[in-house]
Order: C-alpha cells, then sequence, then structure tokens
C-alpha cells in the first residue's frame, strides 16, 4: 500500500506539471503568465518542492544508475508490450501518458527503496549527521 501511495504522488506531480489534456501547470502558464504571474510562480514553486522531495529521495536511495535500470526494465517493458501487438505507439496522448507513467514509476520506486530494502535485508538507511 505504501509503494501505490508513493506512486500515485509522483504520478500526480508528474501530471500536474504536464499531460496531454490541457489541464496541466505547463498549458496553465503558458496561456496566462502575463495575467496571473505571482499565482503561477507560487504554483511552480509548490511543483519544485515536489520535485526535490523525489528526486533527492530517488538519488540518495538508489542513485544515478538505478534510476537507468528502473527506466531501462520500464523501457523494455514496453518494448515487449509492443513487440506483442498490445501497445501501439501511433497515438501522441498516449505517448505522454506513458512517459509520465515511465517516470513516475522510477520517482515511486526510488521513494519506495529504502522501505523496501529494509524489509528485506533487515537494515536501515541513515542519513549522515554532521558533527
Amino acid at each position: 500500500m505504501g509503494f501505490l501511495i508513493r506512486w500515485l504522488a509522483a504520478f500526480g506531480l508528474l501530471s500536474a506539471t504536464y499531460n496531454p489534456t490541457g489541464w496541466s501547470f505547463a498549458h496553465w502558464a503558458r496561456q496566462s503568465f502575463a495575467d496571473e504571474m505571482p499565482l503561477i510562480v507560487l504554483a511552480g514553486l509548490v511543483l519544485l518542492i515536489g520535485y526535490v522531495i523525489y528526486l533527492r529521495a530517488t538519488l540518495r536511495s538508489i542513485g544515478g544508475l538505478g534510476m537507468a535500470l528502473v527506466a531501462a526494465v520500464v523501457a523494455a517493458l514496453a518494448w515487449v508490450l509492443i513487440d506483442q501487438g498490445l501497445l501501439r505507439l501511433d497515438n501522441p496522448s498516449l505517448n505522454a501518458w506513458l512517459g509520465i507513467v515511465a517516470l513516475s514509476v522510477v520517482l515511486g520506486i526510488g521513494l519506495s527503496w529504502s522501505h523496501v530494502r529494509r524489509r528485506i535485508s533487515g537494515q536501515s538507511d541513515m542519513d549522515d549527521v554532521g558533527d
């Protein structure tokens, strides 16, 4: 259940930033920047905080190589689905959603990895604490 919540939060962050429906921060900012600049800047900073939290936790738990490996597994899964005829890439909107799902899986796994590692090995990850 914990992974599902972390993944859904990552999916929400990414799809709030951009999605092909037109209801996203990117679309809103592009259309209304001159009229609603302070509100757009505030919303952008809130999104940036979300990205900093997710990216920092992901980099600390699985690192850049781990992120690349998870992304490679997700890409290989998509490749298998395309090869088996279960997925087609001729719809740009679907492609955008697939990208959002793929990136959210990487961030969700990155945020959850410390919990998985602790359950598997019994060891906790600890931040370095300065004197």
